[in-house]
């Protein structure tokens, strides 16, 4: 079982493999995990495992303990690549996660100028207009996209929201205008592989229609809940980099 539960609301910095030195905001409970999706490969394990008693922490919280760190950091001469939205769940979920971003913003630049702010999300919540303008404000808006088939989603993602629909998802994720990343997981397991051209090719429609400023495509790297699963080989991410390339995306690949 995996059990990475992340302090809240600061954590880190970790040495991210796409974002450099990152300084984590958590927007969960810090004894446990509230997530819109429940997804096989999650570091921080499946849902069920790590119901939290504590209660999500509020803006004035963040905001104070991450202008602390900041501070911090400023005066001891430490670098800061970035600030970055993760932790035990979907941090869009917040109720308070506009104002939050607004915040972050602005001791980012206080603090940090030359770092950048960027919100890992599942995509859940981009019906909600609140969210996407949220989003808009940030450098980098991470989106996840890991096929464009339901049945598979359901086996892999497990999203939460009875109502979940990719299609609507992908409808959302046009109205970004191009200031959205979308990230795929790839991956093989037990009745699991979206690295066949089953996936691959809808994948690349999806995202040939939503135009996006980057893809990130990457395979699992941590301890996952579901012991089966398996990376994807380099090649074969390497050769779904090189499709994106082609439709004139920037595309970048973890292994």
């Amino acid at each position: 079982m995996s059990t990475i539960i992340y302090p809240s609301p600061i954590f880190g910095p970790v040495n991210s493999r796409r974002l450099g030195v990152s300084l984590g905001i958590n927007l969960m409970p810090s004894d446990g995990k509230v997530c819109s999706f429940d997804c096989v490969y999650c570091e921080c394990g499946f849902n069920a495992d790590f119901r939290p008693k504590k209660k999500r922490p509020t803006r004035e919280e963040v905001r104070e303990g991450l202008e602390k760190v900041l501070k911090e950091r400023h005066d001891n001469n430490q670098p800061l690549d970035d600030i970055t939205f993760a932790g035990n769940g979907e941090p869009t979920g917040h109720p308070d996660f506009k104002g939050i971003v607004e915040d972050t913003m602005e001791l980012c630049k206080k603090y940090f100028p030359e770092a950048q702010v960027s919100v890992l999300s599942n995509a859940t919540y981009i019906y909600k207009e609140e969210v996407r303008e949220a989003l808009m404000l940030v450098d980098n808006n991470i989106l996840k996209l890991d096929t464009v088939d339901m049945d598979y989603i359901k086996k892999l993602d497990r999203p939460q929201q009875p109502n979940y629909d990719v299609k609507d998802v992908i409808k959302y994720l046009k109205m970004f205008k191009g200031h959205v990343i979308i990230q795929t997981m790839f991956l093989r397991g037990d009745g699991l592989d979206n690295t066949s051209e089953h996936f691959v090719a809808p994948w690349l429609e999806a995202v040939k229609d939503i135009q996006p400023q980057q893809v990130m495509v990457y395979t699992i790297a941590r301890e996952t809940p579901d012991k089966l699963l398996e990376k994807a080989p380099k090649e074969v991410l390497d050769a779904i980099k090189d499709r994106v390339e082609a439709l004139g995306i920037k595309c970048t690949a973890s292994y």
